[in-house]
């Protein structure tokens, strides 16, 4: 989550000067390299038709879905108001997680969850957060991004976090550099080094490091339940936002920041039931990050 949390204000910095496709998509392509440089040196093997179809499904939610409409919405919005509006997260990963994961949550679970959300939406009524065009595209990379975090965490229980978003990296590189690197070239590349190192940070944590820790902890603890930890993110970016980008951060904030707390101290206490994974039929060898 720390690594996460700075994910939309670096990438309102990179916005600035950077087109939001390319910030989008060729954070991806970068960050294909280093990916494609682990699976060579751990021999692996091309997934089977079936994983590959499930590792397209992350690939839509947290290659393609989440970081391109995240990005173009950050050239209207500002990185606090975005983290208000991704706040709803957790709940939609909760939902994914039944419909993707094979995970049952108890009415207790479901009880505190609605708890943290109501605490994110209070927070944003309070804060004046209304819904517009931009604010729309965050909410389409909330249901992609939801469902890149289910579908991936329960890939990960089988081969692992980190081969699961190395592989989505590599196999979305067809699209993700000819797009990205054309929108670079039509937007621009002559950009200021805070936007430049913005796009590193996206690129090499955000797009890469993060999920090798993320996908592990939702394959070990399940995804309903760990994804509720999501609910801290949206007050980290809110205090990165303030630190970084000089923008308002009132005292709600810091009462919201204790009812999420409360509300994800409570799913960690809850019970979760989860269906047996499905084992792959050929496992290729490496390092289980999953475990």
């Amino acid at each position: 989550m720390l690594g996460f949390s700075f994910t939309l204000p670096v990438t309102r910095v990179a916005v600035d000067g950077l087109d939001p496709v390319f910030v989008g998509l060729g954070r991806a392509a970068f960050a294909a390299i280093p990916a494609a440089a682990l699976l060579a040196l751990w021999g692996e093997r091309l997934p089977d038709r079936a994983t590959r179809r499930r590792l397209a499904l992350v690939a839509l939610g947290v290659v393609f879905g989440f970081p391109l409409l995240s990005a173009l919405a950050l050239r209207e919005l500002t990185a606090a108001h975005s983290a208000v509006i991704v706040g709803l997260l957790p709940a939609a990963t909760a939902v994914m997680a039944v419909a993707r994961a094979g995970e049952r949550p108890s009415p207790g679970f479901w009880a505190a969850s609605a708890a943290g959300l109501a605490a994110v939406l209070a927070f944003a009524a309070s804060q004046g957060a209304g819904i517009g065009g931009a604010d729309l595209l965050v909410l389409g990379a909330v249901a992609l991004g939801a469902i890149g975090y289910a579908e991936g965490g329960a890939l990960a229980r089988e081969m692992g976090g980190a081969k699961v978003i190395c592989w989505a990296l590599v196999l979305s590189l067809p699209l993700t550099l000819p797009i990205g690197l054309g929108a670079g070239l039509i937007g621009g590349l002559d950009a200021p080094a805070d936007d430049w190192l913005g796009f590193a940070y996206v690129a090499m944590i955000s797009q890469f490091l993060a999920f090798f820790a993320w996908y592990a902890a939702l394959a070990r603890g399940g995804v309903a339940k760990i994804g509720q930890v999501q609910l801290v993110q949206p007050l980290l970016t809110l205090a990165w936002a303030a630190l970084l980008l000089g923008e308002h951060i009132g005292p709600a904030t810091l009462i919201a920041s204790v009812a999420v707390v409360l509300s994800v101290v409570a799913t960690q206490r809850t019970r979760v039931v989860r269906d047996q994974p499905r084992k792959l039929r050929n496992p290729a060898p490496g390092i289980d990050f999953s475990r």
